[in-house]
């Protein structure tokens, strides 16, 4: 991350850590992404990372779902490392480039599955808005169920201050990657 320096794993404090290593331990499996920055408080830093595994690995929703919903939220912050990484992981659960590319560009993609479109309208709603219809919310309802329901909006959540971070601290796509937005 540009705007900060790599820790130096030779000089973290008791509390970095323990966080480090729930990082390594856990279903992430190592530091990356937004951790590099929530380990200067790893009071953040593991409830984080708790939020992070429970809604890529652990939710009631389909992966697909989860992952349209990420995308969605990538583009709303434009976050460059946030959307090109989780573009590969939506193409690794099944999502189309074509619906990839529409969702990054802001078209509305074609979308195969009721439960994807329920998802796309409904957080597509959201960001616009900042409110969500009745309609809308009926049909999440009825979808993914109370529990579901929250733990899609907990995603959005979680992946907007995902997006924030990277974005704050000016995050960068691997060389040789071509940024998904136009700075």
């Amino acid at each position: 991350m540009p705007r900060i320096a790599p820790l130096d794993y030779s000089n973290l404090t008791p509390e970095q850590e323990w966080a480090v290593q729930r990082f390594k331990d856990g279903q992430i499996g190592a530091v990356r992404g937004p951790a590099e920055a929530w380990l200067r408080s790893p009071g953040i830093a593991d409830p984080c990372r708790q939020l992070v595994e429970f809604c890529r690995y652990n939710t009631s929703l389909p992966r697909e779902v989860i992952e349209i919903a990420i995308l969605l939220t990538g583009r709303h912050w434009r976050a460059q490392v946030e959307f090109w990484g989780h573009s590969r992981m939506a193409r690794q659960v099944g999502i189309p480039d074509d619906v990839i590319e529409a969702i990054r560009t802001g078209e509305r993609p074609s979308l195969d599955s009721a439960d994807l479109q329920i998802a796309y309208d409904l957080v597509s709603e959201y960001f616009a808005r900042n409110r969500v219809s009745p309609a809308n919310y009926a049909r999440a309802i009825e979808a993914f169920g109370e529990q579901g329901l929250v733990e899609l909006i907990g995603a959005v959540g979680l992946y907007g201050l995902v997006s924030m971070t990277l974005n704050i601290f000016e995050a960068q796509v691997p060389a040789g990657e071509t940024p998904p937005f136009e700075e």
